[in-house]
């Protein structure tokens, strides 16, 4: 880790004024004189390029004394104890670093790190996501690094779709599936753990559904069956399985995939997703009022639902009834503003309904998010 993040301080550095960049040039008036910092700044470097970690880290400690917005020195401390794992004292010491460069990526992206192995998983999440929202740059082990924790504490905060589009765009990147495999099949059984949380008597059916869904990703298809009826056949009666399953086979053979949802809901009775994709494949095949049944039944389990507001939206328009349909289509907009699905039925729905204007706004926010998607 301590190459990963000294790479990135080269990066960091970079986007530093000159002055806060080299440790021989203070910017701020100490009363011990400009000497005796340059000889601490000086020690701490030597110490760090020779490996005196806790040399480094005590000279570091007191030339921040004498300068607390040195920006390198900060930068460097919270690197080695990061590497020390005093990972508590990284957290202090990266948000002193942020709070002079808010801009930063790499500084989001150490204290979110930090922050995970401090078990401050929330903060741990927010502040990696604000790494990626800033920019990574071109460091590829940084943003695998960054990808990978913000995937497993999405699982963990139950954004299990969310969690999934990182993971399968990981693959698509052509990283290395082996680490891979929980984490997708924690996300596609919507079972939310960490991989280092994950119950002894789970760990197999988990590394099952994810080795099928990495097979259907790299299109084995004959691999990826074998395993769903594996995961079927072997964990029956487990939550989650069915509506994986039933997921997976909607596109090539819908009843049974329909079929396979039904069961979910009969061992998971408060399953909202399946409902969701029930109504969703019901509205396709044109039977609308089973669809809004079903729409309308997520909707009471959690309200708050983007996905069910969008395909009530759907359903609603699809039976003729525009101005209902539209009001679900903007609730769901407003709970999930990222879902470029969303944006898409706006457009239909305010172009059919004459407001040009609208659909125009739609139109814009679709290309911001393609934009944002691409430099992601």
């Amino acid at each position: 880790m301590i190459a990963l993040i000294a790479s990135a301080f080269f990066v960091v550095a970079a986007s530093l004024p000159p002055q806060q960049a080299s440790p021989s040039s203070p910017t701020e008036s100490v009363a011990q004189g400009p000497g005796d910092f340059d000889q601490l700044a000086q020690a701490a470097k030597r110490a760090r390029e020779e490996d005196h970690d806790d040399s480094a880290i005590d000279s570091y400690r007191q030339a921040l004394i004498l300068k607390p917005g040195w920006d390198e020195g900060l930068w460097y401390l919270g690197a080695l104890l990061y590497e020390k794992e005093n990972y508590s004292e990284a957290c202090t010491i990266f948000r002193r670093f942020l709070a002079q460069n808010p801009g930063n990526g790499y500084g989001w992206a150490m204290l979110g790190l930090s922050e995970y192995e401090s078990h401050e998983y929330t903060r741990a999440l927010d502040h990696l996501q604000q790494s990626l929202l800033t920019g990574l740059g071109d460091n590829k082990r940084m943003k695998a690094t960054v990808y990978y924790d913000t995937s497993i504490l999405l699982t963990r905060s139950e954004q299990f779709d969310e969690s999934m589009d990182l993971l399968l765009a990981r693959v698509a990147a052509g990283e290395d599936t082996s680490t891979l495999v929980e984490p997708l099949g924690l996300a596609a059984l919507r079972l939310p753990f960490l991989p280092d949380e994950i119950p002894a008597d789970s760990r197999e059916m988990i590394r099952i559904a994810g080795e099928a869904v990495l097979a259907l990703e790299e299109q084995h298809y004959a691999d990826a069956d074998k395993l769903f009826d594996q995961l079927e056949s072997t964990y029956p009666d487990q939550p989650g399985v069915h509506f994986l399953i039933g997921v997976h086979l909607l596109d090539s053979r819908p009843e049974d995939g329909i079929k396979e949802l039904k069961r979910e809901i009969e061992i998971s009775p408060s399953h909202v997703p399946a409902r969701v994709r029930l109504a969703d494949q019901y509205i396709k095949e044109q039977k609308i009022d089973l669809g809004l049944q079903y729409a309308q039944e997520a909707l009471k389990l959690a309200p708050g639902s983007a996905s069910g507001h969008m395909v009530l939206g759907e359903g609603l328009i699809a039976k003729g009834d525009s101005v209902g349909g539209i009001q679900e289509l903007e609730i769901a907009r407003k709970a999930s503003p990222d879902m470029v699905r969303i944006h898409w039925d706006l457009v239909r729905a305010y172009t059919a309904a004459g407001r040009v204007a609208d659909a125009d706004r739609e139109k814009s926010e679709i290309e911001r998010l393609s934009k944002e998607d691409q430099a992601h």
